[in-house]
């Protein structure tokens, strides 16, 4: 049996990337995962692979950053699981390589409402379901925050004011039984994959950064602190941020 046996699970930006292996792996110990992605295609891709392994899962299409439509993925989770009781937000749309000075309202704008306005629309709207018998989340925020990445600033900012509710909400909903903390990954994502291949000289020394001497691996090592975070292991856990990112926290 799964360590996560019984449970139902929503994990957004689950079409690719660390949202992509996240929801393989929850799926893997026992989990029914909603699979919430804007790309629908890519979301069906994710289910269908959940399932070919064995598992449950429903693909749903969804702009996080509209709250209609993440009231309607967490309605659909419920009526097909009949329980929500983890929620992982990955999904943000990645805006960088611009100047403070010359950051626009639009950019700001669409870096906030992708991260921060639809994590906190899945939170608020999860809630209801996890106030009764208690429930785990699971934030991603990022080191451009924590360390203010140049030329980062709208992600940053967004990516920080993730990590700040994060805190709040543990604060409010410990009492329910309900566990928030963050990670900050370091993956190889598809954006990553991108930059390796476009520009290989500077992803080769980004690598001095990593004591360990590599990115992550979105399904071998991301997702395995996610679980981790969303079993009972974290009973005692909450309002935390846990760098997973082959030590390059520590070399900063």
């Amino acid at each position: 049996m799964g360590r996560l046996e019984g449970k139902s699970a929503i994990v957004t930006g689950a079409g690719q990337g660390i949202g992509r292996g996240i929801a393989l792996v929850l799926a893997r110990e026992g989990a029914r995962v909603a699979v919430v992605d804007i790309n629908p295609d890519t979301a069906a891709s994710t289910a269908k692979e959940i399932e070919a392994r064995g598992g449950r899962a429903i693909a749903i299409r969804c702009d996080v950053g509209i709250r209609s439509e993440v009231d309607s993925a967490i309605a659909a989770t419920a009526e097909a699981f009949g329980s929500i009781d983890i929620l992982v937000n990955d999904a943000q749309r990645i805006i960088g390589e611009i100047n403070v000075e010359d950051l626009t309202d639009d950019v700001v704008h669409q870096s906030m409402q992708s991260g921060f306005m639809g994590t906190f629309y899945f939170m608020q709207g999860c809630f209801p379901y996890m106030r009764a018998s208690g429930g785990k989340i699971v934030n991603v925020g990022s080191a451009a925050g924590t360390d203010g990445m140049a030329r980062w600033g709208a992600y940053a900012a967004t990516k920080e004011a993730i990590r700040a509710i994060t805190r709040v909400a543990a604060k409010e909903w410990g009492k329910y039984g309900i566990n928030v903390n963050a990670i900050c990954p370091a993956s190889m994502t598809p954006a990553i994959e991108a930059w390796r291949k476009n520009c290989p000289d500077d992803y080769a020394a980004s690598l001095a950064h990593f004591p360990m001497g590599r990115y992550g691996d979105p399904e071998k090592d991301i997702a395995p602190a996610v679980l981790a975070m969303v079993s009972s292991d974290f009973d005692f856990v909450t309002g935390q941020t846990v760098m997973v990112d082959g030590g390059a926290s520590v070399l900063r």
